[in-house]
């Protein structure tokens, strides 16, 4: 099962189905049962309810929670860096860098390439290692 996802901060009118790991789907679906949507958007603007949740509210939430001194955020680390977090661990940990591109909302594979391909492991040894191979057959 997918989900449709849609993101103020880029595209707001280019929605895109995504396929999430069940609990991640299970747990937007409780969500959006409890709380309901806006034009099918999950989160709502916390003044009107009958208006999403824009991207830069996230960001002032971001940096209301760092300036509290009640979580340890490192010095230098954005809401955005969330983003990357998110990719690097899902090709750390072998995910196929196509599916994260889905997750991630690129255009293009070329895009999450360019970004991450450091991050998946062995690319390199790897590639040569199966064409020596097919070579040698």
């Amino acid at each position: 099962m997918s989900i449709s996802v849609r993101s103020l901060a880029t595209e707001p009118l280019s929605p895109c189905d995504v396929r999430l790991p069940a609990l991640v789907r299970e747990t937007i679906e409780w969500y959006a049962d409890k709380h309901g949507t806006v034009d099918g958007y999950l989160l709502r603007h916390p003044m009107d309810p009958t208006k999403p949740y824009l991207a830069y509210y996230l960001q002032n939430q971001w940096q209301r929670i760092k300036h509290a001194d009640e979580v340890d955020v490192p010095d230098g680390m954005v809401f955005y860096s969330l983003r990357h977090f998110f990719a690097s661990n899902c090709l750390s940990n072998g995910i196929p860098i196509t599916d994260v591109a889905e997750w991630m909302g690129h255009k293009s594979l070329d895009i999450t390439f360019k970004i991450y391909r450091h991050l998946i492991p062995g690319s390199i040894g790897k590639a040569a290692k199966i064409l020596d191979v097919g070579l040698a057959a």
